[in-house]
């Protein structure tokens, strides 16, 4: 939560956005196995993080994803963006802005956030419980997508 002081004198707490990627090459997405000392440590997740100031949407996502898997991106699509307050272990009630695109060529290094990364087929996942947050479900709604089941982008309030 980010604390905040209006010009009236109201304070509030209020909400981060974050964007998330599915990055795609070969009917194969690529997963990044997330640092111990982060939030859901240990288990494999989707790319992504923290808007920062002055960028926009799909700028962050292509920074985020450059930061941690050294790879550039084409094909910036939104999936989804997920308000639900109640997102499965995550404390800070982030709204996320998930995104999938294409891999491009691989240009550097994953940073400190990543200890692992590998790309699985789609009919080939880790199981629910060994994927942070809930980006397993973000990953079922681009299936969906892919299958012609779903219209983009989708709200999950």
């Amino acid at each position: 939560m980010i604390n905040c002081a209006f010009e009236n004198g109201h304070q509030a707490k209020l909400r981060h956005a974050v964007v998330d990627g599915l990055i795609l090459k070969d009917n194969k997405i690529l997963l990044v196995k997330r640092a111990e000392k982060l939030l859901e440590g240990g288990k494999w997740g989707l790319v992504g993080g923290y808007m920062e100031r002055d960028e926009n949407l799909k700028e962050a996502f292509a920074r985020e994803i450059f930061e941690e898997t050294g790879y550039r991106v084409d094909n910036i699509t939104l999936l989804c963006i997920n308000d639900d307050p109640k997102r499965p272990h995550e404390d800070r009630q982030n709204i996320s802005f998930v995104f999938f695109c294409h891999a491009g060529k691989k240009e550097g290094e994953s940073d400190w956030e990543v200890t692992d990364k590998k790309w699985f087929d789609l009919e080939d996942l880790p199981k629910k419980e060994e994927i942070a947050f809930d980006h397993y479900n973000d990953i079922l709604l681009y299936i969906k997508y892919k299958q012609g089941e779903l219209s983009i982008p989708f709200i999950n309030s």
